[in-house]
C-alpha cells in the first residue's frame, strides 16, 4: 500500500521537513499513548502546540514537561510507548527528528500489528514501511495509512496539524478500543 501520492512511507518520511518530522513521530506516539496512559489523552497537547508553532525550544520544554508527567510501570507494550517519548530529540533538527519519526513510524506499526487478529510476521512492518502492505491486518493497514497522511498533511501548515491531530485521536480511539476488547475477552 503506497499512499494516495504512491510514495512510500520511508520515502515520506525521507522527504519531510522538521515540522512534518514531529509531527509524524508525535502522531505515532499520541496513537499509541492508550497502551501507557489511557486517561492522559491530553497530556502531549503542549507538545502538538509547539510542533504547530515550530518552536525548537518550546519543543524541548514540552517534551522534558511530557515525560514527567507519563513516567509510569509500564507493561511490554506501555514501555514501548514510553520508549518513543523518552527518545524524542530535545533538538530542534531534521537529522534527529527523521531519527525519531521513523523509530516512532517502527514502534507504532509493531504495536498495531500486535493487535492484529493474526499478528505480524517477521518483516510486514518493514514491507509496509517501504510500500508493500501485503498480508497487513486491518489495525496495521490502518496505522500505516494514517502514518502516511500525516506526513502528507503536516507539510500544510496549521491546517495540516490539526488534520494530524484529528488522525492521531481517531487512531487512539480505535486501539483503545480493540486492547478493551481484547481484555473483555481474556
Amino acid at each position: 500500500m503506497t499512499s494516495m501520492n504512491g510514495r512510500s512511507l520511508l520515502e515520506l518520511i525521507g522527504g519531510a521537513d522538521e515540522r512534518g518530522l514531529a509531527a509524524a513521530g508525535l502522531a505515532c506516539l499520541d496513537r499509541c499513548l492508550p497502551l501507557l496512559a489511557p486517561d492522559r489523552a491530553d497530556a502531549l497537547r503542549p507538545v502538538w502546540a509547539a510542533v504547530a508553532r515550530g518552536d525548537g525550544a518550546a519543543w524541548g520544554e514540552a517534551v522534558a514537561k511530557a515525560r514527567v508527567e507519563l513516567d509510569a510501570d509500564a507493561t511490554e507494550d506501555a514501555g514501548a510507548v514510553r520508549g518513543m517519548l523518552v527518545r524524542a530529540p530535545a533538538d530542534w533538527t531534521a537529522e534527529a527528528l527523521r531519527a525519531w519519526a521513523a523509530d516512532c513510524s517502527v514502534t507504532a506499526l509493531a504495536l498495531h500489528g500486535r493487535y492484529d487478529a493474526a499478528g505480524a510476521p517477521d518483516g510486514l512492518v518493514e514491507r509496509c514501511r517501504a510500500g508493500d502492505a501485503d498480508g497487513a491486518g486491518p489495525l496495521l493497514a490502518g496505522e500505516l495509512r494514517r502514518q502516511q497522511a500525516v506526513l502528507e498533511t503536516a507539510a500544510h501548515g496549521p491546517t495540516g496539524l490539526r488534520r494530524a491531530r484529528e488522525l492521531s485521536v481517531e487512531g487512539g480511539r480505535v486501539l483503545r478500543a480493540v486492547v478493551s476488547r481484547r481484555a473483555r475477552t481474556a
